[in-house]
This record gives structure tokens, C-alpha cells and sequence, in this order.
């Protein structure tokens, strides 16, 4: 937590919108690392190497978020994006793949700070069944193999069922983080 108000501090949080209907998104972000994770209304989703609002570079990555991926994926380079999503009690993900990264067969850890989310998931065709688990604060989980390609998302979040943010400035809510290795190495 420490490490992501560092970050915040110097790449603080924006709100991205959906490509074609400029709709604003729930979830603010952020981003650590080379890359950063952008939609906007024209160009859609990519990477980018600066915050979209300060100019600046991203800062480094967390090394704590490092060692979790170098412990866990066996992938043999490191991550070079480190996507930081808030989420506020009511916001939500719709269901998606992540697909914006040239290095496919790399697999995409995700570290669940704070209120508990209902993640949902599926197949490699949307529309059809999925399964829920509710990801409480401390959980990790690594999108590999087919499931990296799986249809996913986060139906909504279940307030104020951690206190771990309740003193933030953000009263309360989630972090999520996503690292992703976007070039092959």
C-alpha cells in the first residue's frame, strides 16, 4: 500500500474512457513501469510510456509486485506494466480479454488490495458460462495458459468489507493491480 500511494504521488489517478463512445469508465487508474495501459475515445486501448495528464514517465515498478511475479509466473522476463485500478464502491468491469500486449503467451498477475471483489470469469467466447469467487484483500491471481485469453471481470464490490484503505484518501474502496509483460522478450 505504501508502494502504490508512492506511486499515486507522482502519477496520481485519472479516469479513463471507452473507445468509440468516450463513456467514462468507473474504475480510475493508474501506472507503473516502461508502459502504461490507456483507453481513450479516439485512439482506443494501448500502451503508453507517459501519464496522459502530467507528461511524465511512469514510475518505477513496486518490487514487491516484482518478486511476486518473478516467484509465481516462471515467465522469463519481467513485467513491463504494472496497471493500478481504483475502485469506489460502485464501480465495476465489464467482462473482457486482455488482449492489447504482443507477449500473448505471457501470463498477467493480479494483486487485490483493500474491499472484496466479485471476480467473474469464462471461456475464450463471451456469452458463455462463468464462474464467480469473491477476491478478498491480499488475493493474487495469474491469468495462464488458455485462462490468459478467458473472458473476465468484476461484477461489483463488496463495501466496506476491508478497512485496509478506509484511512486513505480515498475513504475506502479497492486497488487492483495488473502486471503484464506487453513486448516479446
Amino acid at each position: 500500500l505504501a508502494d502504490i500511494r508512492a506511486i499515486l504521488a507522482d502519477a496520481p489517478l485519472y479516469t479513463p474512457h471507452v473507445p468509440g463512445t468516450g463513456k467514462a469508465m468507473s474504475v480510475r487508474m493508474s501506472n507503473a513501469g516502461p508502459l502504461g495501459w490507456y483507453t481513450d475515445r479516439a485512439q482506443g486501448y494501448r500502451y503508453i510510456e507517459r501519464h496522459p495528464e502530467t507528461g511524465r514517465p511512469w514510475p518505477a515498478m513496486p518490487e514487491a509486485g516484482l518478486a511476486l511475479w518473478r516467484a509465481l509466473t516462471g515467465y522469463p522476463a519481467d513485467p513491463e506494466a504494472c496497471l493500478i485500478n481504483y475502485y469506489g464502491e460502485q464501480a465495476k468491469m465489464g467482462a473482457h480479454r486482455d488482449q492489447d500486449e504482443e507477449a500473448t503467451d505471457a501470463p498477467i498477475v493480479s494483486i487485490s488490495l483493500g474491499d472484496t471483489a466479485v471476480f467473474r470469469i469464462g471461456g475464450l467466447k463471451r456469452g458463455g458460462s462463468t464462474a464467480s469467487v469473491q477476491l478478498a484483500s491480499g488475493s493474487v491471481v495469474v491469468l495462464s495458459g488458455e485462462a490468459r485469453h478467458a473472458y473476465h471481470g468484476v461484477d461489483r464490490i463488496l463495501a466496506g468489507s476491508s478497512r485496509l484503505l478506509e484511512d486513505a484518501d480515498l475513504g475506502g474502496g479497492r486497488f487492483n493491480l495488473t502486471l503484464r509483460r506487453v513486448t516479446r522478450p
